[in-house]
């Protein structure tokens, strides 16, 4: 896995990466820490990534075991150290899954296997962070 990240100029604090997949990412800074608030910033795109690591092994879980999974979102919050390097401390993953006659056993299976065992995001985050989830079940 790649990527190369450039500063866009001196203008602010914008920076595009370009990953070893092909695809762009723009991260950009807050006003007053130099950036002109364009796009995500980096530790927003590392919880969205962390988020995204999660999501797609619910669900990948939960096709796998051939349940009838129609959607997934899940909404992180998350602490950060008050001091430098400003780590997460605390992330709080909020699934909801929704799908036909979906086992809520089958959905808190595949949770805490992606958060035990298939997550790499969360594998890494979890050394600095306390991490939690809550799921939501809803009928398709």
């Amino acid at each position: 896995m790649e990527c190369t990240i450039d500063w866009q100029g001196p203008e602010g604090m914008l920076f595009i990466s370009r990953t070893g997949s092909g695809h762009v990412l723009a991260m950009d800074g807050a006003p007053d820490g130099g950036g002109r608030n364009l796009a995500p910033r980096p530790m927003e795109t590392v919880l969205s990534g962390a988020g995204g690591c999660a999501a797609y092994d619910v669900v990948l879980i939960l096709k796998r075991g051939r349940h009838a999974v129609t959607g997934c979102q899940v909404a992180l919050t998350a602490e950060r150290a008050d001091t430098e390097p400003k780590v997460f401390t605390k992330i709080h993953y909020a699934f909801r899954v929704t799908g036909h006659d979906l086992p809520a056993a089958a959905v808190e299976r595949a949770v805490e296997l992606s958060h035990t065992k298939y997550c790499s995001a969360i594998a890494m985050l979890e050394k600095t962070a306390e991490i939690t989830h809550s799921i939501e079940i809803v009928a398709a």
